[in-house]
Parts: C-alpha cells; sequence; structure tokens
C-alpha cells in the first residue's frame, strides 16, 4: 500500500478509500508543517477514532448542543470522569443514565465532524504507522461505515483533470520534524518539579484541567473560552511529553 507523502498531492477522501481497499489496521497520521498533527485510526479499513490537533466540538459540546444533554449533567459528568480516569460517555450511561445509543451517535457526529475539519487542509505530511496504540473511546466493535467515512468526500479526480493523464508531481523532499518541545517548557507548563513522578504529573495535569477545560466553563465569553482552549492545549500538549 503506498500513499502520496503530501495531502497536496492527494485527497482525505483518496487516503480512507486506499486504507478501505487495502483494510488497513493503523493510523493515518497528518502533520502539518506549523507543528499540528492529526490522527485517524483505522481497523481492517474502518475508521475507528479521529484526532484532530485543535480546535474542535467537544463530546460535552455535540451532547449539548445537538441533543439536548443539560449543561449541569455534562459539568458534574466532566468533573468525575477527570476525577476517576474514566471516559465522559461511561460516566455519562453508568451515573446518569443517559442512554448508550444517545452516546454512541454523538461520538459518532463529533467524528465526522473532526474529518470534515481535515478535509479542509491545505496540506500535510501524509504517514502511515502501524504501530500506535488506538486512543481510549475508539469505536472498534462499531467503527464508522464507508459510507459515513467515504461519501460526499472530495476525490483527486474531482479537481478537473483534462484527459490525458498528466505527470504527476514531483514530491517535495520530506521536511524535518519539528523539535520535540524541551522538557523543562513542559514541566514549567504543568507547574511539576523536573523529575517528578508520575502520581505528581497525573495530580497537576487534572488540576490543570478543571481550570481550564471550555466545558467546565459554560459562562465564559468567546474570547474567554479561546484563551482556556489555547490553555488546556498546551497542558495536553505538555502532559503528553512527559508521560508518552
Amino acid at each position: 500500500m503506498l500513499l502520496p507523502g503530501r495531502l497536496r498531492h492527494t485527497t482525505l477522501g483518496d487516503l480512507l478509500g486506499t486504507l478501505h481497499r487495502a483494510r488497513a489496521h493503523g493510523t493515518l497520521e497528518l502533520a502539518e508543517d506549523l507543528g499540528r498533527t492529526h490522527r485517524i485510526h483505522v481497523a481492517d479499513g474502518l475508521v475507528v477514532a479521529v484526532e484532530y490537533d485543535g480546535a474542535a466540538a467537544t463530546l460535552a459540546e455535540v451532547l449539548g448542543k445537538s441533543y439536548g444533554v443539560a449543561d449541569r449533567t455534562l459539568r458534574q459528568s466532566l468533573i468525575r470522569a477527570i476525577g476517576s480516569n474514566r471516559l465522559l460517555g461511561e460516566v455519562l450511561v453508568t451515573e446518569f443514565r443517559i442512554a448508550p445509543s444517545l452516546i454512541d451517535t454523538a461520538v459518532r457526529r463529533q467524528m465526522t465532524d473532526r474529518l470534515a475539519r481535515l478535509e479542509q487542509l491545505p496540506d500535510a505530511q501524509v504517514r502511515f504507522r502501524v504501530t500506535l496504540a488506538t486512543p481510549r473511546g475508539a469505536v472498534v466493535d462499531a467503527p464508522l461505515a464507508p459510507t459515513d467515512f467515504l461519501r460526499g468526500r472530495r476525490r483527486l479526480r474531482d479537481r478537473g483533470t483534462a484527459t490525458a493523464s498528466p505527470r504527476p508531481p514531483r514530491a517535495a523532499p520530506p521536511l524535518s520534524p519539528p523539535p520535540p518541545e524541551p522538557p523543562s517548557s513542559a514541566w514549567r507548563v504543568l507547574g511539576v518539579r523536573p523529575g517528578a513522578d508520575a502520581t505528581e504529573i497525573k495530580r497537576a495535569y487534572r488540576r490543570l484541567v478543571r481550570a481550564y477545560h471550555p466545558d467546565l466553563h459554560p459562562d465564559a465569553s468567546d474570547p474567554e473560552r479561546r484563551d482556556l482552549a489555547e490553555r488546556f492545549h498546551a497542558v495536553t500538549t505538555a502532559y503528553r511529553a512527559l508521560v508518552a
């Protein structure tokens, strides 16, 4: 299975179609030159999880705005999920009696929304890895159907190519990956001493998540929510750098 090295030479629909036909298992990475990396996890060629590195609707926002789950329920469930290191959907089902079918529908809505955002990327480095672990919350037992992640996607043939087969563009030389965040910066973001153990790091991370997660500040203005989202992203990136 061969994939183009850059997204500008193909489309997300063509990439997903190739993975589906190959019944691939692994992770499609789209690494933007500015440092953001997005991931689409597939099993047997079907999409089971989508990770979007940027501002996108959280599961709580999807449940609240699209399916009418009460803000109070979402705030309380988020706090419990963070405190117990469980998934939000699990807490909503077991402790707030939200129907599992509603959680499943919202998760799928969130995944397709993220795919729509990824389809708008003008370019990114394309990588496929078979060794990355599937994230928690992946819908492994009931993945998105091909009609969910392929139908309506733009294809390279839709760009109005000439009748004669054009010469494929010369691939640009691969760019060096962005340097990893210095460990000292990650320690500072989380407010822990260099060399802190995993327990201390997780405790600091959960405290900062409660402080900066946008869903826990429903009364914040739009500028305040953007600032919270940026801070939350920095905290999450620092945490991943230290526990990966």
